[in-house]
């Protein structure tokens, strides 16, 4: 035993294997042909009443090994037969015609021929690996099968997405590069996502994908050169996905976002110019088709976080105006707009209300800017008048009186003397 513990593990080899074994440890030999002959000889009895097929299939795992011949038994179920590499049915085996592609090419079709797979994986939950690892090799043998082979996989596969019979990491396969350049796996995709969005809807969709990091990536099921939210936009808004578009669209916007933010504090840590950032920002807003509220609101929260604010409040207050001042003209460059202003005023008061030692330093802030041209009279008479948060909103409107008070004479003062001007 000990010279046993001591060698390398064997590498198995068709052979079979390498020491002697007592007669009754040998492994009795993977035999899937006469699995197969059982499985196809017990659907062909069924017929194709689908729910005598699931009654059946159930019944046969306490007789058959599925365990083993997971691969045979789904192969069969699909295509009708054990598939040879690249998906071709092996010429000299039986074959079923109860199968997923011998099926008729509709939606209910597959909805009732999921509910086979659902059952049986219900039923044996340690098929659930082998189902996943077998659609994965499904969607790589794609070439090999027909178009309206494709068409019933792709809405089977929707169908399964939906009900959480099968998880969104599969959708991996398709990235294939052979797939991806013939155009297949984007063909394959719009029908998978139809027959998904039936079922559920693309929020749904999103969340499933967003759990396995493939939200950001659909824009690869095109060819490098094809990689543009515009060319996947007009593929899939022509296919009839334009829910699907508009997704990819929203993603690739909020990355843009995301990208902005990031860059724009390391820009300010590094101490850049405001010239430059500020020519950077429009450039980004330009090529991401960014507003300006959203660029005020991310220039705002990346200003906010290049400091370690003291915890002190009396304090926090003088440290804040201090480097908002410096900050204000880089802040000034996106408030063209009175609605960006107004999208500043609500982030002002959002991250006050949020960090406690700030609720007193609010009004200070937008006096600040104020002065510094950030912001004009109309969007903080506006800002108090009615377009408040909720949070907090006593505690700053009794904040901003005396100041909104002011702005209130100071601008009945310039109306009369223009009035005696004229």
């Amino acid at each position: 035993v000990s010279f046993m513990n001591n060698q390398k593990p064997q590498k198995p080899t068709l052979s079979g294997q390498r020491f002697k074994t007592r007669k009754r440890d040998e492994k009795e030999r993977f035999d899937p042909t006469q699995f197969q002959d059982c499985i196809i000889q017990g659907l062909t009895e069924t017929g194709t009443d689908l729910e005598a097929v699931a009654k059946f299939l159930d019944a046969s795992g306490a007789k058959l090994d599925y365990r083993r011949y997971a691969e045979t038994l789904f192969d069969i179920l699909v295509a009708g037969g054990m598939l040879a590499p690249g998906g071709t049915l092996a010429d000299d085996m039986t074959r079923t015609n109860v199968c997923v592609f011998a099926a008729q090419e509709d939606l209910e079709t597959m909805q009732a021929f999921a509910q086979v797979f659902n059952k049986l994986i219900r039923r044996y939950k340690y098929l659930e690996k082998g189902f996943e690892d077998e659609v994965k090799k499904l969607l790589l043998f794609l070439k090999g099968f027909s178009e309206s082979e494709r068409n019933k996989l792709a809405m089977l596969t929707g169908i399964l997405l939906a009900n959480g019979t099968l998880n969104a990491s599969i959708l991996n396969s398709l990235y294939n590069e052979n797939l991806v350049k013939e155009g297949v796996s984007a063909a394959f995709a719009v029908k998978l996502f139809k027959s998904w969005i039936n079922e559920k809807d693309i929020n749904a969709v999103a969340v499933s994908l967003r759990k396995v990091n493939m939200d950001n990536r659909l824009m690869e099921l095109f060819p490098a050169n094809k990689q543009s939210v515009e060319h996947f936009s007009k593929y899939f808004t022509e296919a009839g996905l334009k829910e699907l578009s508009e997704y990819v669209r929203n993603q690739q916007t909020i990355g843009a976002r995301k990208e902005l933010q990031k860059e724009l504090q390391e820009q300010m840590s590094r101490g850049d110019p405001f010239k430059d950032i500020i020519l950077y920002v429009k450039e980004e807003m330009k090529k991401n088709n960014i507003s300006e509220q959203t660029v005020v609101a991310i220039i705002w929260s990346s200003v906010m976080s290049t400091v370690e604010w003291n915890k002190k409040e009396e304090l926090v207050a003088e440290q804040a105006i201090k480097h908002l001042k410096q900050y204000s003209p880089l802040l000034a460059a996106f408030t063209t707009q009175g609605q960006s202003e107004l999208t500043l005023l609500l982030k002002i008061q959002e991250y006050c209300y949020d960090n406690i030692h700030f609720m007193k330093a609010f009004q200070k802030i937008v006096v600040l800017f104020y002065k510094a041209e950030v912001l004009s009279e109309e969007p903080i008479l506006k800002w108090y008048k009615d377009a408040h948060l909720a949070k907090g909103k006593s505690v700053f409107l009794e904040q901003m009186k005396k100041f909104v008070e002011w702005l209130k004479n100071a601008e009945e003062e310039s109306e009369s003397e223009a009035e005696e001007g004229d």
